[in-house]
């Protein structure tokens, strides 16, 4: 009961002053000062509560620092108040941590890297000013260092399995020099050796000591925030429900050693179109796969009846649950 109450309460707030105009407006024009006091009664913005503690990677943060708490309070602000973004994040974070948390696991990489993924991409195939390219962001030649393979038929940067194992042998490596799991997440972003440079000339092995560039100065804020917001919503706001999240698809995996000069063909093969072909497989570049010796690839066919609505709602338990409702924890 409480929670529809407190349900009930926030809609009050967020549509109540709508409601008071369109009635308003049906009787008489509504003057300056009925607007001011309708406005104030109705709508209020309240600074989400920063917990008291928070932690990467069992990294704690120190925020008894005045500074650091400042740090880690806008992160909140933006990522609280700035719903469009934050919603899409966890709905994919829905279809695709199932992904790559066991890739993590099996790398012994700690978990909370898939929230650096999450913020470095926003789960999508984006490409930076950079070249930055994928979940993870990488660059052509780290990509090809770790493993990745790129041209102009094939980019792994987008096969998200394939860019997990690269980016947690990069992890691992650069946790080798550092020994800890907050300043390869700052090296990530800024560069192993633009971090290992401002650790010796500041004189510090701490990434909450450091003076860096602002991008990088909140990149593990950036992190903290999302994640205590993932794995609390409904404190912060954000009432989804299961059935509102995307759903991980089932796939059939082909594996192919040879030349397919046509990937239209191979779609219509397979009973589906193009378009599907590719939104599977986005590491297929070109229209055309040419065979490379000793290398075979996987390539995802998903399993048609999940590319409708009707058969997931029949895998959700309780369509309208609340998504890690934590409102009374």
């Amino acid at each position: 009961m409480k929670k529809l109450i407190l349900l009930a309460v926030t809609l009050l707030l967020i549509f109540g002053i709508s409601a008071v105009f369109i009635y308003s407006g049906l009787i008489e024009k509504v003057d300056d000062k009925t607007y001011r006091k309708a406005f104030r009664e109705s709508y209020k913005i309240f600074t989400p509560e920063i917990p008291t503690h928070a932690s990467f990677a069992d990294e704690k943060a120190p925020l008894d620092h005045l500074l650091v708490r400042e740090k880690l309070d806008r992160e909140f602000l933006v990522n609280t108040y700035w719903h469009t973004s934050t919603i899409l994040l966890i709905k994919r974070a829905n279809r695709w941590f199932p992904v790559i948390e066991p890739i993590l696991k099996k790398n012994n990489i700690p978990d909370d890297f898939k929230y650096l993924a999450l913020i470095e991409s926003g789960l999508t195939n984006v490409v930076s000013p950079k070249g930055a390219t994928g979940f993870w962001q990488f660059m052509e030649d780290t990509a090809k260092e770790y493993g990745l393979e790129v041209n102009d038929n094939v980019d792994e940067r987008y096969n998200v399995e394939k860019s997990t194992e690269a980016a947690c042998r990069y992890l691992q490596d650069v946790f080798e020099e550092y020994k800890s799991w907050t300043l390869v997440a700052a090296a990530y972003n800024a560069g192993n050796r633009r971090i290992a440079e401002s650790l010796e000339k500041q004189k510090t092995n701490n990434y909450y000591d450091l003076h860096l560039n602002e991008e990088t100065a909140r990149y593990v804020f950036r992190i903290l925030s999302i994640k205590t917001i993932y794995e609390n919503p409904t404190r912060y706001g954000f009432y989804l429900r299961e059935s509102d999240l995307y759903p991980v698809i089932p796939s059939e995996i082909i594996e192919v050693d040879y030349s397919l000069p046509d990937l239209g063909s191979f779609a219509s093969e397979h009973q589906i179109n193009y378009q599907i072909l590719k939104e599977f497989n986005p590491w297929l570049r070109s229209g055309q796969l040419p065979a490379k010796a000793g290398k075979t690839y996987r390539i995802k066919i998903p399993e048609k009846e999940y590319l409708f609505v009707d058969r997931h709602q029949k895998d959700i338990d309780n369509p309208g649950r609340i998504f890690n409702d934590t409102i009374d924890q």
